[in-house]
């Protein structure tokens, strides 16, 4: 699946509910370099450093009860608009409902209108330099949109924010940009505002250090259909590609009654579906020194709440045990449908990487699924041209994805992250290369995918209707419990319940049908 695809699967129009730092003048800006904004960073900041992250420790992580907005900030956004542009990740989807929270509880008001904002910030994702450059471009963008509204506040968060290059460079060449924070310190932003709000200078808090765990945020979700519930922080698999161990940090993990009671509250408030969210889910509790809890435990007691739908991801297979599977063959609420990142079918490769699976042990973790969970549907990443990778590796992707008979992938040419042992790897493989597997692995994911859509033809499904198509009011859209996307028509007082539909049309990433009234029919 390409990004065209996925933009073409993304239809559906959801229905909402609603210390100051001194510049250095000694040298202008165009001649400052990494060590003029090293004060920024002596006691904030340390620039990703993988073997530092490596030997990083296990450091108690204490979990806070006591988020509060400041007194002199709880009503500073009246009669004022925000608005959170989010790139990247479920986990960057999760990390703006939390802003979006605490800005309405400090008076602001959620707008989509870029011109209507009085408080912009840029919610980035790291993983990929297209997602980077998006930012930058935007960045840009905003510039004469500042010029015109002085007061306006610009900020960038997530990911990026926890680059030194990124920092550096948004220092030197966007002083437009009022307030630059990272992935750990969310809770600060009524005391980050106030700064920017106040003082004179470009307010930088970007902690390398992981922080603690802050329950009791507030968070602005859409609708009352869907939510996630994030589970844990961090990853601690550093694969050699990824820049995201040194942006989110070490694995921390929730305390699973927080996380229970949460999942409880949404069912009590309607919501039909929920997802477990971590940058690697299977590895919760790992980090407990007081319990023997894991995933597979939070994952069975979800189970036995009132909650029609929960899904979970991302999931890494090196984690993905016995007892998880066990869990997730009872059923219930628990859906046939898992996300299973293989990235890559050669060992080698997968060497490389640094998965620490084969791609025996991959397929032996898929029989064992398959064999406890018989109509299961696996998806999957998939990254073509890691550095050095043969045709003849690029091969054994093509066979496991067969073999396996992945319904759907995400899949991305390698894209060197600074920071990451991969983007040091000399390359001998050219773009056209990279770009025609690619395309070759793509017309193999859409053959199977166009092929697992068939069987729907003529059935009956239950779709969970989460608002109109973007590309037809008239038409409603929504998901099956295997993440099909179901086109349709209905009345609009659905939106939100799960509904019989029968498939008239099955087409290789989406299925168009018509709402079966007698819901009292068998449902495949």
């Amino acid at each position: 699946m390409n990004e065209q695809q996925r933009k073409e699967q993304a239809q559906i129009k959801q229905v909402d509910v609603a210390t100051d730092q001194k510049s250095d003048k000694e040298k202008p800006l165009h001649e400052k370099t990494t060590a003029d904004f090293a004060k920024y960073f002596e006691t904030t900041y340390k620039p990703p450093n993988i073997n530092k992250a490596r030997k990083r420790g296990r450091e108690k992580v204490e979990v806070h009860y006591d988020f509060d907005i400041p007194e002199d900030m709880r009503h500073i956004g009246s009669g004022k608009k925000f608005l959170i542009r989010t790139y990247g990740c479920q986990m960057n989807e999760h990390d703006t409902e939390v802003m979006a929270g605490i800005l309405t509880e400090m008076g602001y008001e959620a707008t989509s209108v870029t011109e209507e904002a009085d408080l912009i910030l840029l919610n980035t994702c790291a993983i990929r330099e297209n997602a980077e450059n998006k930012v930058f471009g935007e960045i840009g963008h905003l510039k004469p949109l500042k010029t015109e509204k002085p007061d306006l506040i610009l900020g960038v968060c997530g990911c990026m924010s926890q680059q030194e290059t990124v920092v550096n460079r948004i220092m030197k060449k966007h002083q437009h940009i009022d307030l630059i924070f990272g992935t750990h310190n969310i809770h600060r932003l009524p005391h980050l505002l106030k700064e920017a709000m106040f003082g004179k200078a470009q307010v930088v808090e970007v902690w390398s250090k992981e922080g603690d765990i802050i329950e009791n945020l507030p968070k602005v979700r859409h609708g009352k259909i869907k939510a996630w519930v994030n589970i844990m922080y961090g990853c601690d698999k550093f694969c050699t590609y990824c820049i995201v161990p040194m942006t989110r940090g070490k694995e921390r993990s929730r305390r699973p009654e927080d996380i229970i009671q949460e999942v409880r509250q949404l069912a009590a408030e309607g919501y039909q579906e929920i997802t477990l969210l971590g940058q690697n889910v299977n590895a919760y509790g790992k980090d407990f020194d007081d319990i023997d809890y894991r995933f597979g435990d939070l994952m069975d007691d979800v189970r036995k709440i009132d909650i029609p739908r929960v899904r979970f991801t991302t999931s890494h297979p090196r984690d993905f045990d016995d007892h998880l599977i066990e869990v997730l063959a009872k059923g219930g609420n628990l859906l046939d449908h898992i996300h299973l990142p293989v990235q890559s079918g050669s060992s080698e490769v997968l060497r490389k990487m640094n998965r620490k699976y084969t791609r025996e042990d991959f397929l032996e973790l898929v029989r064992k699924i398959k064999a406890a969970i018989p109509n299961v549907t696996l998806t999957t990443d998939i990254i073509v041209g890691f550095p050095n990778e043969t045709e003849e590796q690029f091969q054994e992707t093509l066979s496991l994805v067969e073999e396996v008979g992945f319904e759907s992938a995400y899949t991305f040419i390698y894209s060197p992250r600074e920071g990451t042992p991969a983007a040091r790897k000399k390359d001998d493989v050219t773009e056209e290369e990279k770009k025609d597997r690619l395309y070759r692995l793509n017309h193999l994911v859409n053959q199977q995918s166009r092929e697992a859509m068939k069987k729907y033809q003529g059935q009956i499904v239950n779709v969970l209707v989460e608002g109109e198509s973007k590309k037809d009011p008239d038409i409603l859209a929504g998901y099956t419990e295997k993440s099909k996307l179901v086109n349709f028509k209905g009345p609009k007082e659905v939106i939100g319940q799960i509904v019989p539909v029968k498939i008239t049309e099955a087409k290789t990433w989406s299925l168009d049908g018509v709402m079966v009234e007698e819901k009292s029919l068998e449902v495949n």
